[in-house]
């Protein structure tokens, strides 16, 4: 890939990027009227939480997935490396603020496939939410620097 496309493939990123950010953001408004002891019988809150996580899901995917890994790739395109390589370098060249927060995040991100008791998922769902300042803020933040 020529630093052309890659540079590109980062321009289309960011847009994918920011509209993954706005959706997530109204998800986010959505739940925060909800009372996080909601009945969990309630279909339609379900639903909502699970639109939430589903958002939450693929904004910290199309960031750090993509984006960030397209970033490290332009500044080194040699660069070789898992998903924890990339966000340290990522964190080194000043794109994130926290490799091993951003791992929590994706760890977090994994569980979505998992069944749970009410109680795990409330606790998942709740979970979610006290990252979202934090994703929304570091996402926020890179959008601006590139």
């Amino acid at each position: 890939m020529t630093l052309n496309d890659l540079s590109q493939q980062i321009e289309a990123t960011k847009a994918h990027t920011l509209k993954s950010l706005k959706h997530f953001e109204f998800s986010l408004g959505k739940i925060k009227k909800i009372p996080a002891d909601f009945d969990l019988e309630n279909l339609e809150l379900l639903e909502t939480y699970e639109s939430f996580t589903s958002r939450f899901s693929r904004l910290s995917d199309i960031f750090s997935k993509k984006l960030l890994r397209s970033l490290v790739l332009k500044d080194d395109p040699s660069f070789k490396g898992g998903f924890m390589d990339i966000l340290n370098q990522a964190e080194k060249l000043g794109f994130i603020s926290d490799a091993r927060k951003w791992w929590e995040i994706r760890s977090l991100r994994n569980k979505e496939a998992h069944e749970y008791t009410d109680e795990d998922l409330r606790q998942y769902f709740n979970e979610i939410k006290r990252q979202s300042s934090f994703v929304i803020q570091e996402v926020s933040t890179l959008i601006k620097k590139i």
